[in-house]
């Protein structure tokens, strides 16, 4: 078996596997999915995100070096998307939703669990994409809130919802304590560590149940496959494109070219519905880059082992 043919097995088939348990088990049960959503922001989530940084040292200089990745990953996306649908000469309504499917990565349902099952030996790679997530949520209720509806919410108010995000209070907590080498005490420490251990599992049968509640009808339309082509494929160039300007190598390299390649955020698909612009265009997106992510993914995460090992 080929090392591609390897990380396909033992990488996306498990989480392919999940996502297809979680839209059976919506298809027979009809799950809540919002509640089942709520579970994992409110609880696996940030339990994962606590125990991964109370757990992992990051020196400073490799903080600042993901961080300014990641701001200038994100902003590149924004451009990208803005060049995209001028390109394209998208109505108002549709280029909203392609812009938010390009810079709206699903870093948090998909992309956390996909890094903790290439990185359980090595929390750099998870912490990395823990960071990741943080700025993808920060910039859903900021960025993308705005493309939709400028407004919709005041600047502090934004301000506030994102603070009182329960990822942000996890990472506080858990880079805190990890500072101040603060023991958890058992009593503790064991429910966080069983909850975090459930969150792949939970996580990605969620997204499956999500998934199974999106009508399909034009999947295939020009706007769809354009917004899955320039986040699956021209978001990961331009990151590698990054990396190699600001000079990064190793695990902190392989991770960051890892995170920028996951499919469009199933935020991106509530917020279109929510304030009701092409909602229809915006979930097909999340659906079709989520299953062609399948291969994408995999062929990403061969391409940085070998250029970052």
């Amino acid at each position: 078996m080929t090392y591609f043919s390897l990380l396909f097995f033992q990488i996306i088939v498990p989480i392919l596997v999940l996502l297809g348990l979680g839209a059976v088990l919506q298809k027979k049960f009809a799950f809540r999915v919002k509640a089942l959503s709520q579970l994992v922001t409110y609880c696996f989530m940030p339990a994962a995100v606590f125990i991964n940084l109370y757990e992992t040292v990051i020196s400073l200089p490799v903080l600042t070096q993901v961080m300014g990745f990641i701001v200038l990953f994100i902003l590149s996306q924004m451009l990208l998307g803005t060049l995209g649908a001028k390109w394209l000469g998208l109505p108002r309504a549709e280029a909203a939703v392609f812009k938010n499917s390009i810079v709206l990565i699903n870093s948090g349902n998909y992309g956390l669990p996909v890094a903790q099952l290439l990185y359980a030996a090595n929390p750099v790679g998870v912490a990395i994409q823990v960071i990741m997530v943080i700025f993808q949520n920060i910039t859903t209720y900021t960025y993308g809130l705005f493309n939709l509806i400028s407004t919709t919410k005041s600047g502090w108010a934004i301000v506030k919802e994102v603070i009182r995000m329960p990822i942000v209070v996890a990472l506080v907590l858990g880079a805190l304590l990890n500072l101040l080498h603060v023991p958890i005490p058992a009593p503790i420490r064991i429910p966080i560590d069983y909850v975090a251990d459930g969150f792949v599992a939970v996580a990605l049968i969620t997204l499956g149940a999500q998934l199974s509640t999106i009508e399909v009808k034009s999947v295939l339309n020009k706007t769809v496959f354009l917004s899955s082509f320039f986040r699956l494929v021209m978001g990961p160039a331009v990151a590698f494109g990054l990396i190699l300007l600001l000079g990064l190598e190793g695990i902190i390299a392989q991770s960051l070219l890892i995170a920028s390649a996951f499919p469009t955020s199933r935020n991106s698909a509530s917020l279109a519905l929510e304030y009701d612009v092409d909602a229809d265009t915006a979930a097909q997106t999340v659906l079709f880059s989520t299953v062609i992510s399948a291969l994408t993914v995999t062929c990403v995460i061969y391409i940085s082992t070998i250029l970052f090992s």
